[in-house]
């Protein structure tokens, strides 16, 4: 999938688990903070790619990717595996309350929107052809649905035309259903 693709993919699912199971007590930098980790969450699996937008927003980017392109020795390894996300996950749990002032934001939400954001790539991952490599390093790939002419090709029409609109009309259908708790989200902002 695309990372515009991987983009809506992680806010629907953020908006989803909001839904379900609303946070007590956010502040408007937890929430701005939980978007925009949300988001980084998404492209964190491709950061075995040079182009990913990932490293573009850090300072010596294009270095730290050629570094990391060379440590994964092709796309869709470790990091699109259930190992890569608990390392990705203990890595978080451990560095962000180092970096982050716990007392302007949660970090226990934040690192939950960083994760919504890698588990939804995935997700979005197993759509494609190419399949996800979950239980890597077995050589086993899973795609969504188990035949493989059925699924989409990253970038062309299907995705354009048919996945992006579908998640949008979602993201719309999401908000109506929890709009109740939704709104009181946002009233809880302060």
């Amino acid at each position: 999938m695309t990372a515009r693709t991987h983009d809506v993919f992680a806010f629907a699912s953020l908006l989803t688990v909001a839904g379900i199971s609303p946070p007590s007590g956010i502040n408007l930098i937890t929430l701005m903070s939980c978007l925009v980790g949300n988001i980084v969450g998404a492209l964190i699996p491709d950061m075995d790619q040079a182009g990913n937008r990932l490293w573009d927003l850090l300072p010596l980017g294009d270095h730290l990717a050629k570094v990391f392109r060379k440590i994964f020795y092709k796309h869709r390894t470790l990091t699109h595996s259930l190992v890569g996300m608990f390392l990705i996950y203990k890595l978080l749990d451990y560095a962000l309350p180092k970096f982050i002032n716990s007392h302007m934001v949660d970090v226990n939400l934040l690192t939950i929107s960083i994760m919504i954001g890698y588990i939804s790539h995935l997700i979005a991952d197993s759509l494609t052809k190419e399949g996800l490599p979950l239980f890597f390093p077995i050589g086993f790939e899973l795609g969504f649905p188990p035949i493989r002419a059925l699924r989409i090709t990253t970038g062309k029409w299907q995705e354009k035309y048919l996945v992006f609109p579908v998640v949008g009309i979602y993201i719309v259908f999401i908000s109506y259903v929890f709009n109740a708790e939704l709104v009181s989200i946002l009233r809880q902002v302060h």
